[in-house]
């Protein structure tokens, strides 16, 4: 079984808002107590909030399909409804979410306790008593809780780490990390014995660091070869950069020199790391050949401005060194990074003068009405309901969609569609069907409704 998984998609769906309540208040020597129904509670978010303790979207990978809770529907004396809890689900630092059809990047979640709201919850729908007005003493009708939105999302986690260790599988890159930390991946004499990336703490003086263990790279990776790409991905936030070069191999045609060369090809070939320093790392110098051949190519890293560091993960020679090398480097990074800025909240208001709804012509008197009011109005109405249908056409009305109908040309007895041309709702315009009932009728009916 998988322990490990650091891209997954998941189906999250917000709560439904609960319905308003439609009631009388009912009382001895009032028989006229007038409507009490409350609201209906707001449905719960999806959240997704960066957790310390958690490291993996394993869980996610077992079970993609998350919801939040709904709300409760309000009743009479006034009480409105419980607000839907909302489903907060932890995600590895360093999580970017993204819109699992299109691909596009909608968050980067960098730092603990870093929210994202996924999916926002369906606003409750409005009781008896919030409609009534001077027109509407006592409405027999309350509006219907919106549906949560739904979403598609696809997670990837990106490694959060100052250094990466980068080289061929079998470099020994776990036995290093082991060897600088309390970090204990699995070692074993055969390529890929990595195949997740490794994190492990450094202590160098005062400074305190992450490194990275990155699954070998092979050529072609920057392609995709041998999951190149699901493991170049964790390097991208690394700020330095170390090749740990095998000098041990017995591998025919490979040296330290090419080795260096070829996972700088890859690095370069995946781009976005051009920038980051970089450091070379001869690994098992314990081996008496390999110390002759570290020693021999020493010199040619660096004539190319590298710091080169002999080291061996078994007897530990040379990590001391290594590790202030490294520690150095990041403080470096560190600070001449730009100070983290406060997110701005970005407000984008609404043209002037913009109606709120477009009016089109798709057939002969068939129209198309599109708009955030009155789709979000189609979801609230109960069609049960004469005198609710009759405030969603005063509603309409008010907005201006009648006016706009005349003006795009249509007749009486035009079809009309509120929303998607599938799956939107679709009645016959009458213009006499708009503004207040001529004659008040019993509660739940209205006279302009046949």
């Amino acid at each position: 079984m998988a322990e490990f998984v650091d891209r997954v998609v998941v189906y999250v769906k917000a709560g439904d808002g609960g319905n308003g309540c439609a009631s009388i208040h009912r009382e001895k020597y009032r028989p006229f107590g007038g409507p009490d129904g409350g609201n209906g509670g707001r449905g719960g978010d999806v959240i997704f909030e960066v957790d310390a303790s958690t490291s993996t979207l394993l869980d996610y990978h077992r079970r993609p399909h998350r919801r939040a809770g709904n709300g409760r529907p309000g009743m009479g004396s006034h009480k409105d409804g419980a607000r839907g809890e909302d489903l907060v689900l932890p995600v590895p630092n360093g999580t970017v979410v993204k819109d699992a059809k299109t691909g596009e990047v909608l968050v980067d979640l960098v730092g603990i306790g870093t929210r994202y709201v996924a999916a926002r919850g369906g606003a409750g729908g409005l009781g008896n008593a919030a409609l009534a007005g001077p027109k509407r003493k006592a409405p027999g009708f309350a509006l219907l809780g919106e549906p949560g939105e739904e979403a598609e999302l696809l997670l990837e986690l990106k490694t959060v780490a100052d250094v990466a260790l980068v080289g061929f599988p079998n470099a020994g890159k776990s036995s290093l990390i082991a060897s600088l930390s309390a970090a204990r991946p699995k070692i074993a004499d055969y390529p890929f014995t990595t195949l997740v990336p490794n994190l492990g703490v450094v202590t160098a003086g005062e400074s305190v660091f992450t490194v990275a263990d990155v699954p070998g790279l092979i050529p072609g990776a920057s392609q995709g070869k041998g999951l190149g790409h699901d493991f170049l991905r964790h390097i991208e936030r690394c700020s330095t950069i170390v090749h740990v070069l095998d000098c041990a191999t017995m591998e025919p045609d490979r040296d330290p020199v090419s080795d260096f060369e070829v996972i700088e090809a890859e690095l370069a070939a995946y781009g976005r790391l051009q920038d980051r320093p970089r450091m070379v790392v001869l690994n098992k110098v314990d081996v008496p050949e390999a110390r002759e051949l570290a020693e021999f190519v020493r010199p040619m890293f660096e004539e190319r401005g590298l710091r080169v560091f002999a080291v061996s993960a078994v007897s530990r020679e040379g990590l001391r060194p290594l590790a202030f090398a490294m520690a150095e480097m990041v403080e470096q990074a560190r600070a001449s990074r730009p100070p983290e800025e406060p997110t701005r909240q970005i407000i984008r208001p609404k043209p002037l003068g913009d109606p709120g709804f477009t009016v089109r012509q798709i057939g002969d008197n068939v129209f198309q009405v599109t708009g955030e009011k009155p789709e979000r109005w189609i979801r609230q109405t109960d069609f049960g309901n004469d005198e609710a249908v009759g405030y969603l056409a005063d509603r309409l009305e008010r907005l201006g969609v009648d006016e706009a109908l005349e003006k795009a040309g249509a007749r009486p007895g035009a079809e009309v569609i509120i929303g998607p041309l599938e799956g939107g709702y679709v009645f016959d315009w009458h213009p006499s069907e708009s503004g207040p009932p001529r004659v008040l009728g019993p509660r739940g009916t209205d006279s302009r409704i046949s």
